[in-house]
């Protein structure tokens, strides 16, 4: 599944080509992804114009000037594709700008999502509501984490993965901070040390900075808007990595958590 980081670099990859400009024509080529297109989606986008683009979590965002913020997900394995030679089987929803370019979500196995929010109600929408900060803000700091924590007995990865706790981080980058920040994943969360997650809070930043640097992380047929893979997931010091020598020399350990795989160094982690 597309991660923070690939849904960051996808976003500012159609920032480029969007942003300012007017869409001309809109062309939803199926009835529905995870659920169904709204109805009125081709109405509301065609001929508006774009005023900005965001990100949410694992969400991308694009602002219109109608006021109206077009909301998608990527699911599995969807992505963006940018002036295509042509549009292909799984091409679902075509967007045409003014200018002349084409910019088509491509999703194969029909995971991702597509919504329409008025502006106003972004911040009170169901999927944003009950979200907690971005891991990239200001918000998330030692001291939120150590609240959230506090007398929880569940496993540090586990809780970090709860979208309540931190908005958008996965089972990649939480693997990668944590062997970081040199913590154990199945430490229960509430004794985890305020020095601890003092470590671990800025550990999470560079690892999701690092791999929007690189360009994300490449998992099955994910790719950026510009067809680029992404380069990260060959700087993963333990995800992936189970029976391989961590840096310390000892291999990596692998066991699953709450269906996941959690891949780490005993040695290393505490």
């Amino acid at each position: 599944m597309p991660e923070l980081p690939e849904v960051e670099t996808t976003v500012r990859g159609l920032a480029s080509i969007l942003d300012g400009q007017a869409i001309s024509r809109v062309a939803v080529r199926r009835p529905d992804l995870r659920r169904p297109f709204p109805p009125d989606l081709a109405q509301a986008l065609t001929g508006a114009r774009v005023t900005g683009l965001s990100r949410r979590a694992k969400y991308g965002l694009i602002h219109t000037d109608r006021a109206r913020t077009m909301v998608f997900h990527l699911g599995m394995s969807g992505r963006w594709r940018i002036d295509p030679e042509a549009i292909a089987k799984h091409d679902h929803l075509v967007l045409e700008t003014a200018n002349g370019h084409t910019l088509a979500l491509n999703d194969a196995r029909r995971f991702g999502s597509v919504d329409l929010v008025d502006e106003a109600a972004l911040d009170a929408w169901p999927p944003f509501a009950a979200l907690g900060p971005e891991p990239l803000g200001p918000g998330l700091t030692a001291q939120h984490l150590a609240q959230a924590f506090a007398g929880r007995i569940a496993a540090i990865k586990l809780m970090l993965l709860d979208q309540r706790i931190v908005a958008g981080l996965g089972n990649i980058y939480v693997c990668e901070a944590l062997h970081r920040a040199r913590i154990h994943p199945e430490r229960e969360a509430g004794t985890v040390s305020l020095a601890a997650l003092k470590r671990l809070v800025p550990e999470i930043r560079a690892v999701l900075e690092e791999s929007i640097a690189a360009g994300g992380s490449t998992l099955r047929d994910y790719a950026r808007p510009d067809g680029e893979l992404g380069y990260f997931a060959k700087d993963w010091r333990v995800y992936g990595r189970e029976g391989d020598p961590c840096a310390c020399g000892r291999p990596v350990a692998r066991v699953v958590q709450g269906g996941r795989s959690t891949f780490f160094c005993a040695k290393c982690q505490k």
